[in-house]
């Protein structure tokens, strides 16, 4: 039954194994220490924790320069570590995603060490070569001001292999049926160990073509439903989280008109979007994006995020947009990356006023789709823009007032933690949160757990309801005989407000606030909002589990809405 798609009404949790928790006292975090701070995430609420890297790597990029994709890297343990956290997860209800990277291996990977050695090879075609420099070697490049090229000669062999991410990270010629199978057998390797899917990394460049000749890439789509249907049948409620920033008109292409290819997509449209509303208190280019990514299959879901562990990409805003966000959250060039970014984390990027905080959060909680929330942004964790590159927001977790944030008994860490100014982890940590009912972290469980509470948001259908003020942002969820209201206000400035819940019969009416204690039954409501205040209304009463239907029916807004286009 579709009900049962766990991922549709989730709170998931990004975060490294390797800037999390240290138990072995190496300085580098490891699965033991996770499985120690499993209580932590359970108390939290979150559903599902999303993995990024852990398997063998020469670490120049984070662990997403993979060396071996059927083992755990050796500083952060063994398969049997592994094993007893997913374990450990599934006591507690959590389920586990992991990091599916195959655009590239690292260059120090077997296959691309057997690739190079001869052009008569088993793995020469895993990868894609050329023997002379193609014309278009300077276009194309991910990181842009960082790297010079997307073809590189391998002196070993004389040719020129591709490589759309950094020149350590070589292409596997995801055209190659052997190397699709081994993607399939990778996936099928850790759904045994315990996953529940994957968030597959860079996918526009895992299913395009490749290669000298390829002057325009073509995306075969059909290999992601050729990954949905051995999820399907290896494990059915297993998942693919895809990380595509695309154009809204393409979404339906990874969705599937069916529901056949990917299961989830980052909606990275509507994050950019968000953040110019944040920038310029106006909801409109927002609300055109929410619009324009509302089509999805009654299976697929996006999902919603802040900020993750990249850049912020501001690529897909107009100029003029991307300058406002610039002037509002990076002014500095140090604070800005690859020619279309911004690298900080959240609350930097707002100054550290908990108003903004808690307005930006309760509008990803808020917003059509599942939230994923970045390891430490439920402390409003900093960031060290004196680290290289996205370095800066991956710092390890703080999580007391003891040496190294209490992350590592050692000396030092491999990553520094942040020490110093007023995120420094004596003034931001878990353990002295945990201890204020009014921390960031106190008020982020009781969000989490609120918005599990309305599941409307996850499977309803939406509508933004106009209003004459740009800065205020109403939205209305109907799933099931009943609905959900969201009012946010993004200006610093207070806001009168009056508008109408825009339903067919008197549910509307009532308005009863699930942050606090406060109602409003007047049909026409007319409120006063703080300076980024924001209010999450049940719409009708609090009687709404026993109004809940047991199948899909005409929502009053959809009834609504048909009869004013009479």
């Amino acid at each position: 039954m579709i009900d049962d798609l766990w991922y549709k009404n989730a709170v998931f949790y990004c975060l490294s194994v390797g800037t999390y928790m240290d138990a072995d006292g190496d300085g580098i975090g490891d699965f033991k220490g996770l499985t120690r701070r499993l209580d932590y995430l359970h108390g939290l609420g979150i559903t599902a924790i999303w993995l990024m890297p852990f398997q063998p790597s020469p670490q120049r990029d984070d662990g997403y320069d993979v060396a071996d994709y059927y083992n755990v890297d050796p500083r952060y343990g063994t398969l049997g570590d592994f094993v007893q956290f997913t374990h450990g997860c599934q006591q507690r209800g959590i389920r586990v995603i992991i990091d599916l990277v195959v655009n590239h291996t690292s260059d120090q990977h077997p296959w691309f060490i057997d690739a190079r050695s001869s052009k008569t090879s088993r793995h020469r075609d895993w990868y894609v070569w050329s023997d002379k420099k193609p014309a278009n070697a300077d276009k194309g490049m991910v990181f842009p001001g960082v790297q010079k090229t997307t073809w590189t000669r391998d002196k070993q062999s004389g040719a020129f292999y591709f490589h759309r991410f950094y020149d350590f990270q070589p292409d596997l010629n995801t055209s190659n049926p052997e190397v699709q199978a081994e993607i399939l057998k990778i996936m099928g390797f850790w759904i045994q160990l315990g996953v529940s899917g994957f968030r597959m990394d860079a996918v526009p460049f895992v299913i395009a073509t490749k290669g000298a000749g390829v002057k325009k890439p073509v995306e075969q789509y059909d290999m992601l439903r050729m990954f949905r249907e051995f999820l399907q049948w290896r494990q059915g409620e297993a998942i693919i989280l895809a990380e595509a920033n695309v154009l809204p008109e393409t979404d339906m292409q990874y969705f599937g008109d069916d529901g056949d290819r990917m299961h989830m997509m980052f909606n990275f449209h509507v994050n950019q979007h968000l953040f110019y509303a944040l920038a310029a208190s106006d909801i409109r280019p927002l609300a055109k994006a929410l619009q324009a990514t509302k089509p999805r299959p009654a299976s697929a879901q996006w999902g919603l995020f802040l900020r993750n562990h990249d850049e912020l990409d501001l690529g897909r805003l107009t100029r003029q947009q991307r300058e406002a966000v610039f002037a509002a959250f990076g002014p500095d060039k140090s604070m800005q990356l690859y020619d279309r970014g911004i690298r900080r984390r959240l609350a930097p990027m707002l100054g550290g006023d908990r108003r903004r905080i808690e307005l930006a959060y309760s509008l990803m909680f808020t917003l059509p789709g599942t939230p994923v929330i970045r390891y430490g942004d439920e402390l409003a964790m900093g960031d060290d823009l004196g680290l290289p590159e996205r370095n800066c927001a991956r710092t390890p977790m703080q999580w007391s007032a003891e040496p190294h944030g209490g992350f590592t008994k050692c000396e030092t860490s491999v990553s520094p933690v942040i020490d110093h100014g007023p995120y420094g982890y004596e003034h931001v940590n878990a353990a002295k949160q945990r201890r204020d009912p009014n921390a960031m972290l106190n008020w982020t469980e009781r969000i989490v757990r609120m918005r599990k509470e309305v599941p409307e948001i996850g499977w309803g259908d939406f509508a933004v309801i106009a209003t004459k003020d740009p800065a205020v942002l109403i939205m209305r969820y109907d799933w099931r005989n009943n609905s959900v209201l969201f009012v946010h206000n993004l200006d610093e400035k207070p806001r009168e407000i009056t508008f109408d819940a825009g339903l067919s019969d008197d549910t509307g009416k009532l308005l009863i606030n699930l942050l606090s204690e406060d109602a409003d039954d007047r049909g026409r409501h007319t409120m006063v909002l703080e300076p980024y205040g924001y209010r999450w209304y049940r719409v009708g009463g609090l009687d709404y589990l026993l109004r809940r239907s047991d199948i899909e029916t005409e929502s009053p807004g959809k009834r609504a809405r048909k009869t004013l286009r009479r």
